[in-house]
């Protein structure tokens, strides 16, 4: 019996975000310290197995009203199974036939939870990855983060933009230029300009996230995605904003000067901030970061932080006042 196992990586965005969903331009790298993985192989049904992180007993009322606060009502089944339905109608609207052999599938995520690591669009994006294996289907891969984003948005209701699912499917460190000028149609699907950056261009960088701080990604983004197509002053301004950090940011990179990214990551933050309303958790960390002489932003919606840091000595300082506030800090492995 054969058995396809597929992962997809946490994702943290360097310089940028927000602004992916709203024409503007991001940088992403994978952190390969967690990831989604789901295991498939041919079964009689089609089966889709519940993970732990599907958890229906529960010993008191009081383990449950944990379980939603850190994970909401939903666990992993409903992506998979999204997943699936998107890559069926996909396969169908091409033409594209596919076997009759059934088979059994399942996930199992490291990835920390509603902390903006991009932890939903991973299970999609290996679920698509193990189907793919299995029909002998090849999905272009400019197209497979838009047809990702489309099975999130449209049939889960999940308000995002591209910047994840285009790092978890490219991998290593990208370069995202979603400017209307840029964006064009790829297989049916809308797509940006997409460049792989070398991961020996960035500076040394660290990850910070506590999972007890968590915000569900759409949180965040329904409230911004609102005031952006009221057409907002301070919200349209501060996307072009933070496009232009993302042109400094590439351009400090390729002129080898990575010393001089943190500024920018502190910038970026600062221009969020004066946007958005932020927990005063979240906004904690950035603050205890930058104290001991660190860049800070947030990784994704909120709940994880990423930055520079100017030696080891600084970092181990860092890991252990970011304990003290509940922060588990590492360095993410990016390739």
């Amino acid at each position: 019996m054969e058995i396809i196992r597929r992962r997809a990586y946490a994702r943290a965005g360097l310089i940028g975000n927000p602004s992916d969903g709203y024409n503007g331009k991001t940088i992403a790298v994978i952190v390969k310290n967690f990831w989604a993985q789901v295991t498939l192989y041919e079964w009689d049904r089609l089966e889709i197995v519940p993970s732990l992180n599907d958890e229906s007993l529960f010993c008191s009322i009081h383990e449950l009203t944990k379980d939603v606060r850190l994970h909401g009502y939903y666990g992993g089944i409903r992506l998979v199974k999204a997943a699936i339905h998107g890559f069926a109608e996909y396969c169908t609207q091409r033409g594209l036939l596919l076997h009759n052999r059934n088979f059994s599938i399942r996930y199992e995520t490291t990835i920390p939870r509603q902390v903006g690591m991009a932890g939903s669009s991973a299970i999609v994006v290996a679920t698509l990855r193990a189907l793919m294996d299995f029909y002998g289907i090849v999905i272009p891969k400019p197209t497979l983060p838009s047809l990702v984003l489309s099975i999130e948005r449209d049939q889960l209701g999940i308000m995002a933009g591209l910047q994840d699912r285009v790092a978890q499917v490219y991998e290593g460190c990208v370069y995202m230029n979603f400017a209307q000028d840029a964006m064009k149609t790829d297989d049916g699907f809308i797509c940006g300009e997409y460049e792989e950056l070398p991961i020996a261009l960035l500076p040394p960088l660290y990850l910070s996230y506590s999972t007890e701080f968590g915000e569900p990604t759409e949180v965040f983004h329904n409230n911004l995605r609102f005031r952006y197509d009221q057409g907002e002053p301070a919200v349209v301004n501060a996307m072009q904003a933070f496009a232009d950090l993302t042109c400094q940011a590439r351009e400090l990179l390729f002129n080898k000067k990575p010393e001089q990214l943190g500024r920018l990551l502190d910038q970026n933050f600062d221009l969020r901030r004066s946007i958005c309303r932020l927990p005063k958790e979240h906004i904690l960390m950035v603050e205890t970061a930058r104290s001991y002489g660190c860049s800070a932003k947030f990784a994704g919606s909120g709940g994880a932080i990423v930055g520079t840091y100017p030696d080891h000595e600084t970092l181990i300082r860092l890991q252990t006042e970011l304990k003290k506030i509940g922060c588990h800090t590492i360095k993410p492995i990016l390739q």
